[in-house]
Order: structure tokens, then sequence, then C-alpha cells
């Protein structure tokens, strides 16, 4: 059974800096809320459940959800990295196309420390062990934090085989500040140069500064999908539907290649981008506007040539021709990504569904992408998994 799947409502609250947000569960319940404000319907009509959160115990999900509502049905706690909240909206489709449900709900939600990512868990290998050894190994730098050395070491691997540019990155970190200027739930708003950006403080000297880095942040989105028959038995609207969809891991060639970009995800992207385009007949050329994952500036540029914007090693040529954002062929994070929005990473794929939702549907305000009908999520977690998304307007 493969039934139609439309994104009923969304909702998503103001990111904002640790310390300054309410609780996990409040951020959850009030996106929740907001998802069923928007898309019509009362909780109790809702027959499945999927919460999204990394740094939490278990059964978070129940409590963010309980403070809208105790109807008893299964709520599921997801965890995969950075990649969770479109994991959560991931199983939440599967549920209403396979004809398992009529509505399911996701919902991600991050309540996070500031500095930089590290495990809560200290008494036991890392889920991440093989990576760390061949960044170890590749890389070096072991007083650096993690995911520096990991995105930006794929980043300093790219410049060296491709001759790249740290202006290059530099300027999509100011691209994507001149977009969250114009939306209101974007925890950072000011516009940075690309010199504002080169400027900044060095995290690694001639391979990435702070500016190119996302910050911690805390906040939650949600989604409400639905079957096509439930949505026209109760007047929902079917404007919005998930045209195609694949979750992918590692395979052997993310250790096996010794290269930092395989190492950080370049082979699940292109894999889920790849399954996506078959799904669905539709190329990237075909892409009106697209959400990825903009951890870091490199890992934005990366993925262009992940989802086969450009072949390896031309993403440099695509950002000089202004190909990535307003008045090019794709507006790549019109929310301002990652790097600008912010990155509570359980809400984070959550956040790119809210986004390409209002691009689809028109109603993006100031920074609505002219005649949008078919938008791309990325979404990537190490260690690993790799969500891609296709939206697309229903005719």
């Amino acid at each position: 059974m493969t039934n139609k799947v439309f994104v009923a409502g969304v909702g998503m609250i103001q990111f904002k800096k640790p310390g300054t947000s309410g609780s996990y569960d409040e951020m959850g319940a009030e996106a929740v809320q907001q998802a069923l404000d928007d898309a019509g319907i009362r909780y109790d009509q809702v027959q499945q459940a999927y919460a999204g959160y990394v740094y939490g115990d278990s059964t978070c999900g129940q409590k963010a959800l309980y403070r809208v509502g105790m109807t008893g049905i299964p709520v599921v706690n997801v965890n995969n990295n950075c990649a969770t909240g479109s994991s959560a909206l991931f199983l939440a489709r599967q549920a209403v196309q396979s004809g398992a449900v009529d509505v399911a709900l996701a919902v991600g939600f991050e309540q996070m420390n500031p500095g930089a990512l590290k495990s809560a868990w200290t008494d036991r290998a890392p889920a991440l062990e093989r990576a760390n050894l061949i960044v170890d190994e590749l890389v070096g730098q072991p007083e650096m934090p993690k995911a520096i050395r990991q995105f930006a070491g794929a980043g300093l691997a790219h410049m060296q085989k491709y001759g790249t540019r740290l202006e290059t990155f530099a300027s999509i970190r100011a691209k994507a500040s001149r977009h969250a200027a114009r939306n209101p739930l974007a925890v950072f708003r000011s516009v940075v140069s690309t010199r504002d950006v080169m400027e900044a403080p060095m995290l690694w000297e001639g391979v990435l500064t702070r500016l190119m880095a996302c910050p911690p942040t805390c906040g939650a989105a949600a989604a409400i999908v639905v079957s096509e028959a439930f949505a026209r038995k109760h007047g929902l609207r079917t404007d919005v539907f998930i045209a195609g969809q694949a979750l992918t891991t590692d395979t052997p060639s993310t250790y096996d290649s010794r290269d930092m970009i395989r190492v950080v995800g370049f082979d699940m992207t292109r894999a889920a981008a790849n399954a996506v385009y078959e799904q669905t007949g539709i190329g990237p050329q075909d892409v009106d506007v697209i959400e990825l994952h903009d951890c870091f500036a490199q890992n934005e540029l990366l993925t262009y040539e992940g989802l086969g914007l450009c072949e390896e090693g031309g993403a440099e040529k695509l950002i000089q021709d202004g190909d990535n954002t307003y008045g090019g062929r794709w507006v790549t994070n019109p929310s301002g990504g990652l790097l600008s929005k912010g990155h509570p990473l359980g809400a984070t794929g959550l956040a790119q569904c809210y986004e390409l939702t209002h691009q689809m549907r028109g109603t993006a305000g100031e920074r609505q992408v002219e005649n949008a009908k078919v938008a791309l999520a990325h979404n990537l977690g190490l260690g690993g998994a790799c969500v891609v998304t296709m939206y697309q307007k229903a005719a």
C-alpha cells in the first residue's frame, strides 16, 4: 500500500541561544500545538507520534507530548544524531504511506548547552570511534573539538584536492546571513560580509574561522503528515506532499577510502539523493529551493556536489556564478540554514520541513522563492544517517 502523503501542518518556534530558551518539553509542546493549529486538527486525531532529540533521557518525547494531550497513542523516541528530526519525519511519512495510520506527527526539539558538542557518556566506547581513529590519522589536531576536526578537515581536503579558496567558504556564511535577515525565527539575523567572516577569529589557521561554524541552539519544530483520504474527508489542505524520501547509512567507502570528504558523509548524501531522484523522476535540475545541512560552511559546499548540483570539484564555480542564492539556479537555505538560523540537533530536519512547506505554499514572506514548486531537504548525522526529502507543490 502506497498512500500519497501530504504535509497538513507545520510548526516552529524561534531558535535561541542556550540558556535563553524554555525547557525542551515546553519548546516541543509549543511546536506541536502550532502544527496542529496549522493543520486544523486536534491532538486526539493523531494516531502515532515520533519525537526526535539527541541530548535527553529516554521518553523525553512523551514528556513533551503529554503537555499537549495524553491519548495513549504510540510515541517513538528517535535519536540519529544531527539527522534526528528528518529521521522522525521519515518514520511518520512511512507510517502514513504504508497505510498503517492516516495521521502521524513528527516533532524534534533540543535544549543544548553552550560550547562544542560532546558525548554525555564517558564510560564506554563512542559511537563514532572508528571515524575518530581515521580523523586522528588524517587530520591530527587532537586539541580541537571533534566536529571541527571532522568538517573543517573535510573542507581542507577539498581545498587541497581542488584548490578551493577559504574565501569561498566565507561567502557561504555571508550568504546565509543575508537569507536569515529575512527570517524572524532565526537565532542570528545580522548580515555579515565575506570579509567579516574572513576576519573573524581563526579556529584553525587557514582552514576555519568562528563564523564558518553553526552555533549551539535551542528550539523545536513539528509536522503533521496525513493520507489523502483523511485530508479530503476532513477538509485539510493538500497543497504540499512528500514526493520522495530516503534514509541512508554508511557504507564501507566512508572509512575505506581514507578520504575526509567521505568520512563526513558524502557517500551517504549521494546515495540518498540518487534514491530520491529515482523515486520521483525529478532531478536536481528540476529543484527550485533547497534546505541542506550546513553545520559548517565547508559542509554546504561539499553537499552541493553530493546532491549532484555540480560535479565533484565544481562547487566553487557554482558559488562564484551565484547559483546558490536568489537570482541563481537554486536558492539554498533561504531560512539562513544551520549557520544563521541555528542548529538545535533534534529540531533541524523538521525546521527544514517547516521552511520548505511554506516555500511550496507561497507563504514564506520576504524570503519567498519565486514560483517555487519543487523543494529538496538534506539532513545529515555522522555515525551515520542521511535523510533526503523531496517536497512538491500539488498541481
